[in-house]
């Protein structure tokens, strides 16, 4: 009888558990987004300021931010040994698996990678200020569907773990 109610208490509490890892997604996109704004903006200051190559540029970013942005740059970096710079942070934007952004997220940040060390300064500095850009309405976006879900999620785990107890019972 006792294992019964131990049962019931973990599909509980496994049910909530599923529940908040769902909404977390919707919170961890809107800091990711916002991680990278802050990235292009170090990555512009950098290339309309100094005269690093991009690779070192990266080296830099994925050394201030240890978040999953930090690993996407590192990871660029990395790539950029055996591709050029727009290759290698598209891939690094498709391959990164930790990542929490949508697919359009993703679209948006591998436009960057058309120009990126291909055109002259200000070519680059343009494209990152268009990508700034793209990602201001997207933080918006996800800030909107986080609201909207995240209590979704943390309920419908509640709702769901006391549904299949008192089935259960």
């Amino acid at each position: 009888m006792v294992i019964k109610y131990i049962f019931m208490f973990l599909i509980f509490i496994i049910s909530l558990l599923i529940g908040n890892a769902i909404s977390m997604k919707y919170k961890d996109r809107v800091v990711e987004l916002k991680d990278f704004k802050s990235a292009l903006n170090l990555l512009k200051a950098k290339i309309r300021y100094t005269y690093e190559p991009i690779p070192e540029i990266f080296l830099e970013i994925s050394n201030k931010f240890e978040s999953t942005v930090g690993g996407v740059f590192k990871m660029s970096r990395e790539r950029m040994k055996r591709y050029a710079a727009g290759k290698a942070w598209e891939s690094a934007i498709d391959e990164y698996s930790f990542l929490s952004i949508s697919k359009e997220d993703k679209k948006i940040l591998k436009g960057l990678g058309k120009l990126l060390g291909k055109t002259n300064k200000d070519g680059q500095i343009s494209e990152i200020e268009l990508t700034e850009q793209f990602l201001d309405m997207q933080i918006e976006k996800a800030e909107k569907e986080r609201i909207k879900n995240e209590k979704l999620y943390k309920t419908l785990g509640g709702v769901v773990g006391c549904t299949l107890v008192i089935i259960l019972i």
